[in-house]
């Protein structure tokens, strides 16, 4: 490349594509009574009204549950809890799918799906870039918060519905190349789901549901708050005062997914076994790291995941916290193993509840 000549654009993943290595079978240490009392013991850790931890190995189920707070009228592992942020682990394997069936492109500039009439500039912000937080937009709109304020207890995103949400998009100017920095944004996965929706003129509700939710039989997850008689309550930090289920306005793709433990167990063992599934390829694909980051390159990402290095081999996980719930997905093909934790209390500083969830399995 000559001086002075513009750098060649980055491939549509960023970084290196990896093949993934099939894993044997392993043992697991200890019996399900020791299984039982390691969930115990993590229930016990966390200070909050609810507390769920699923944990799945090679399909073998163990669910415990506890809290601070009486049981509720539902049994715990019976309700819906609200994933956050942990839903951007299924926008991600729906924009593998869809890249997988062919239907579209990681490479495919965000703003031409959104607004054939607009011309892309020389550095579009791609789907890629949105799924994989190198777009260079921030964490939220700039206007965001000014419209959030007034309900800033109680629900700040039903505030910023969908249209705002792509106009913000559309009219922001990029202050970096997209694809030279990592900057976490829920506002660009947000741009995603929008762009997914557009590019395949359905809503992004039936999407999700059509390609992801009802393919791997997740009966019980769903986008939009129901009642006391299917979702828990989430509380503010003091633990004791409820509040409203979440309503994520036009933030759907970045957080509104709630589950039940048991469906979140069938779509994190989905991505410990995908043979057979029908989303197969999609679930291969989010497996392999597309990013890397930070001092030495340690920290990896894939499409939809985190990534760290165990003793036996890579722990995918991804965290969610709302204004009255957190959550923690993982699962780790080493050992045939997958978590879903929840738990019903605003995260605080010092918060034991990720880092319990995070410890368990990465120790199993």
């Amino acid at each position: 490349m000559t001086v002075g000549a513009r750098p060649t654009r980055p491939a549509p993943w960023p970084g290196v594509l990896p093949d993934v290595t099939g894993v044997t079978r392993t043992e697991i240490s200890g019996d399900e009574e020791a299984v039982w009392r390691r969930l115990d013991e993590a229930i016990d850790a966390v200070d909050a009204p609810d507390v769920v931890f699923a944990l799945s190995r090679y399909g073998r189920r163990t669910v415990r549950t506890g809290g601070t707070a009486p049981p509720p009228s539902v049994p715990r592992d019976q309700l819906r809890y609200e994933m956050g942020s942990a839903s951007k682990t299924f926008t991600g394997l729906l924009l593998a799918h869809l890249t997988q069936t062919g239907l579209l492109s990681a490479g495919e500039p965000a703003a031409a799906l959104l607004d054939p009439a607009r011309r892309p500039g020389e550095d579009p912000v791609t789907l890629a870039h949105l799924i994989t937080h190198t777009s260079g937009l921030p964490a939220l709109p700039a206007d965001f918060f000014v419209r959030a304020l007034p309900a800033w207890r109680t629900n700040p995103y039903a505030r910023y519905p969908a249209e705002r949400v792509v106009d913000a998009f559309l009219r922001h100017r990029q202050r970096h190349r997209p694809g030279t920095r990592w900057h976490y944004s829920n506002f660009g996965v947000s741009v995603l789901g929008h762009a997914l929706a557009a590019a395949t003129a359905t809503p992004w509700d039936e999407l999700l549901t059509g390609q992801v939710l009802g393919p791997l039989r997740l009966s019980g997850a769903t986008l939009a708050p129901g009642g006391p008689d299917t979702d828990a309550t989430g509380h503010r930090k003091d633990g004791t005062t409820p509040v409203p289920p979440l309503t994520v306005g036009g933030f759907q793709a970045a957080g509104a997914v709630r589950g039940t433990p048991h469906d979140l167990l069938t779509f994190l063992e989905a991505h410990l076994d995908p043979a057979g599934s029908p989303l197969t390829g999609a679930l291969r694909a989010v497996r392999r790291p597309v990013l890397r980051r930070g001092l030495g390159h340690r920290h990896v990402h894939t499409v939809a995941w985190f990534q760290h290095p165990t003793q036996c081999g890579p722990m995918y996980f991804h965290g969610g916290a709302t204004l009255g719930q957190q959550a923690f997905l993982g699962f780790r093909p080493d050992i045939g193993t997958a978590l879903a934790a929840m738990c019903t209390r605003r995260f605080r500083a010092g918060d034991a509840f990720v880092p319990t969830a995070y410890t368990l399995l990465a120790e199993m």
